[in-house]
């Protein structure tokens, strides 16, 4: 499986779980995550896949593309408080993307992962993306890299609001969304931390976290 197939498979699962009746049945109460509605939550979701078709609309500026490391060391939400108004008015967006409905929001994404396939198919390897909203750069697969882990962590977050079990991801979703998490954990902590907390119990940090 390609990079760019996983992310289809991960677009994929989130569309299951956002079709579920129970996200319908929940939208309005409060969701794991605070701050956020069930509704608000799943349409957090469905923004990492329903971004993808306007991205790659877009055209490269000709800048060079940042690394992965590079786009979370520089991202502005990344480490911001709960109330700053980056992490404010990202709530405010999927609140907003919200309030059409559970149906209707199930149905855009379900719209938008028919397509993708096709889609990422006819890009070319070295495809560079601008990200408008950052206002940087980086290489398609990066991008989708960073899609997938945000599917990978909200679609549990969706789960748990509601009170489900999903199934695992694909292998070739998960690898790379476990790299890059332990990647930005042993920036955060240091090597020896993540290190003790994966091999080491008895010496294992109270807390490795990514992001």
């Amino acid at each position: 499986m390609t990079h760019r197939e996983a992310f289809v498979e991960a677009a994929r699962a989130a569309q299951s779980l956002l079709a579920h009746p129970e996200v319908a049945e929940r939208w309005s109460r409060p969701s794991a995550c605070e701050g956020f509605t069930v509704g608000g939550l799943a349409a957090h979701l469905a923004t990492q896949v329903l971004k993808v078709p306007d991205v790659l609309a877009g055209e490269s500026k000709g800048d060079e593309p940042k690394t992965l490391l590079g786009h979370y060391a520089s991202v502005a939400w990344a480490g911001a408080d709960l109330e700053s108004d980056i992490n404010v008015g990202i709530r405010d967006g999927g609140e907003a993307l919200a309030a059409d409905g559970a149906q209707a929001l199930a149905g855009q994404v379900a719209d938008v992962t028919d397509k993708l396939s096709a889609l990422l198919a006819a890009q070319p390897v070295d495809r560079v993306v601008e990200l408008p909203w950052v206002g940087w750069s980086l290489a398609l697969d990066d991008y989708l890299t960073t899609r997938m882990m945000e599917i990978a962590v909200h679609r549990d977050d969706l789960a748990v609001s509601v009170g489900l079990e999903v199934d695992d991801l694909p292998e070739a979703v998960f690898g790379p969304v476990l790299d890059l998490l332990a990647d930005l954990a042993a920036r955060r902590h240091g090597q020896t931390a993540v290190l003790r907390a994966l091999a080491r119990a008895e010496r294992a940090p109270d807390r490795i976290n990514a992001l």
